[in-house]
């Protein structure tokens, strides 16, 4: 069986476009089907969802971009204030006062802009920077007033111009594309600078960052990282700010440690320092990972260096250690924070509660939640969802509703999390009725399915081994125009495992590497867990090498997976060693301590494996820790299975 899986097990990087920047369209739109096979006709569970679906799927629609929320506060001094520019002459006030009137045609624009150029073509002894100061503050001016078209109309009237290379900047081209990022129109941006660059104007740092930031703030962080590299490539040194919004990039994409680190090396080479919002950054990019040791030693670091943490730094830290299960450090966290005259807010506290809730302390989680309003913090969507999906995970489906139905009562409005935590809940439980209620309470709501709702239907899908339906909420989700990310090929490989569709699974994996997307932890268990559904030991240990390699740490499911490889391999000699090397001689009986807990599966086998080599004790010492431990029902499985 270890042919089928001629797959390379090592991160492929992905081959940059031709074009210096990708234009046009949303080329990750352009991903090649994921899928060997055309999924088969629609089971009778999903008709009413593609149905549902059907008139809207036959028109286009923009994949659907999350709000993305920038570390830090806004430096625009202009915030909350009439827009002022002390570098806009009088007649520059007055032509932006005149285009941003509501009785403003566009057919004037010629003749009002052409006002500001006369002026100067009189004036002998006036220079060409002061012109294009007046062109850089009314561009601004109307990006303040959100009138981008307008702001592209002025920048296109002035390279209209035979003298345009005279007046035009890098400073305007920046400004230009942060006006077009901002307002979601990225591709827009990018056949601007695009077509600047084939017209050999000069580029410099700060309109590459304008479209890095662009590409970031849509979500689009391969296309970021690709400017990035033809900038550098071009010459341009990345500026601070480059470095850490490229930073960010990482982090959301999931890069491994050492890469981000290595980024951070090079910037200091490079003669770059860190600043307060580097370190903020770097602390967040140890969420995905679970990487709290490395989150602590930058917080250390960051103090050394000079920098006072702030609260998005607390908060920061406190969402790591959450996101590691380790509640207890995220309590001191908090401690410190009030300590250094932080008052916790709402982001604190779900921070908070969300680490306990993660580790199963709900009663806890709920304390937490009753300490935050006798403190006069009223409770928002993000508290009760991730209250309710405490419960579901707990499998505490009547207080999970109690959490949903005290949310409508204090008139909190449900969000699409809160939603997808109801299908998942209803979807585990088999009660497919109800989980599709929820979904079209989602369009009665005003709302439409996200990314995470449609990897939702396919992780229930999955679980229950309903592998047609799986191949049909996959081909509905990209005819209603989302682009697959990594939680979506995460999603698929273990569905398709879970449904026994191996070849699928790994095709999948494969696909996901030949696209670039850099593998996480739980893409990496999801493989694992495939694998070991094969008793394909060798290539488990492959993948635990190359997550090593990548300094992605290992957790409990990991291992499990590993057993379970080993067990369906019948390699005892390697299991044994691996649970004395992970949980030393007293295997079993620690997990709980750690947190740890095997799957029934894994259990099961080891049993299993261990009684026909009658190595008693070894056998008795699982039993004796799924009878403190398992439920009773499992435990009555696996006595027959012996």
């Amino acid at each position: 069986m270890a042919e089928r899986l001629a797959l390379p097990l090592i991160l492929l990087n992905p081959q940059p476009p031709k074009s210096p920047f990708l234009n046009q369209t949303h080329q990750q739109q352009q991903n090649p089907t994921l899928l060997p096979i055309s999924p088969p006709p629609s089971t009778p569970i999903l008709q009413d969802l593609l149905l549902r679906h059907s008139t809207k799927s036959e028109q286009p629609i923009d994949p659907q971009v999350r709000t993305r929320t920038r570390i830090g506060r806004s430096r625009d001094l202009n915030r909350g204030k009439p827009w002022i520019h002390k570098r806009l002459s009088t007649l520059g006030q007055q032509v932006l006062n005149s285009l941003i009137d509501p009785s403003f045609d566009s057919n004037q624009l010629d003749s009002v802009l052409a006002k500001l150029f006369e002026q100067y073509q009189q004036n002998p002894d006036a220079k060409t920077e002061f012109l294009t100061a007046e062109v850089l503050g009314v561009v601004k001016g109307l990006g303040f007033y959100k009138k981008s078209d307008l702001a592209l109309g002025v920048f296109n009237w002035v390279k209209g111009r035979k003298d345009y290379e005279l007046v035009l900047n890098s400073s305007i081209v920046a400004v230009i594309i942060s006006i077009l990022g901002k307002e979601g129109r990225v591709s827009v941006a990018a056949n601007l600078l695009n077509s600047l660059y084939k017209e050999g104007f000069s580029l410099d740092v700060y309109a590459y960052t304008s479209l890095i930031t662009a590409y970031a703030g849509s979500g689009r962080y391969r296309e970021a990282m690709v400017v990035f590299q033809k900038m550098e490539e071009e010459g341009c040194k990345p500026t601070l700010i480059t470095y850490n919004v490229i930073l960010n990039v990482y982090g959301k994409m999931g890069m491994p440690w050492r890469k981000i680190t290595a980024l951070v090396d090079g910037m200091k080479s490079n003669g770059v320092a860190p600043d307060a919002y580097t370190y903020n950054t770097l602390i967040s990019c140890c969420r995905g990972g679970s990487l709290h040791e490395e989150a602590a030693f930058v917080f250390d670091k960051m103090k050394l260096a000079g920098f006072s943490p702030d609260n998005v730094t607390y908060n920061a830290l406190l969402d790591v250690y959450g996101k590691s299960r380790r509640p207890k450090e995220a309590m001191e966290v908090l401690k410190e924070m009030e300590l250094n005259g932080f008052a916790p807010s709402i982001v604190t506290y779900n921070s908070l509660i969300s680490a306990y809730a993660r580790d199963g302390l709900l009663e806890e989680a709920m304390d937490l939640k009753t300490k935050m309003e006798g403190k006069g913090i009223k409770p928002d969507v993000f508290t009760y969802t991730t209250l309710l999906s405490g419960f579901e995970k707990a499998g505490k489906d009547e207080s999970a509703m109690g959490v949903f139905e005290e949310m409508r009562s204090a008139c909190c409005r449900p969000n699409i999390c809160t939603f997808n935590a109801l299908i998942k809940m209803h979807g585990n439980r088999g009660k497919f009725t109800e989980m599709m209620k929820v979904f079209d309470e989602i369009k009665a709501c005003n709302g439409s399915p996200d990314i995470v709702t449609w990897n939702t239907l396919l992780a229930v899908f999955g679980q229950n081994s309903m592998d047609s339906e799986v191949s049909g909420v996959f081909k509905e989700m990209k005819r209603a125009g989302f682009v697959p990310e990594r939680d979506t090929f995460n999603t698929l490989i273990s569905a398709y495992s879970r449904c026994g569709s191996f070849d699928q699974a790994m095709t999948v994996y494969k696909r996901m590497m030949e696209a670039g997307v850099t593998p996480d932890l739980s893409t990496y268990n999801a493989v694992l867990a495939a694998l070991a559904r094969g008793g394909l030991w060798k290539q488990s240990e492959k993948i635990l090498a190359e997550m090593k390699d990548g300094l992605c740490k290992a957790n409990e499911l990991t291992y499990c997976s590993l057993l379970h490889a080993y067990a369906k391999g019948r390699q005892v000699d390697r299991m044994h060693a691996l649970a004395e090397e992970i949980y030393s001689e007293r295997a079993f009986l620690e997990l709980r301590k750690k947190g740890l807990s095997p799957d029934i599966t894994t259990l099961n086998a080891m049993v299993s494996i261990y009684g026909r080599r009658q190595m008693v004790s070894k056998t008795n010492e699982i039993l004796n820790f799924m009878n403190k431990w398992s439920n009773e029902r499992s435990f009555t499985d696996l006595l027959r299975n012996r």
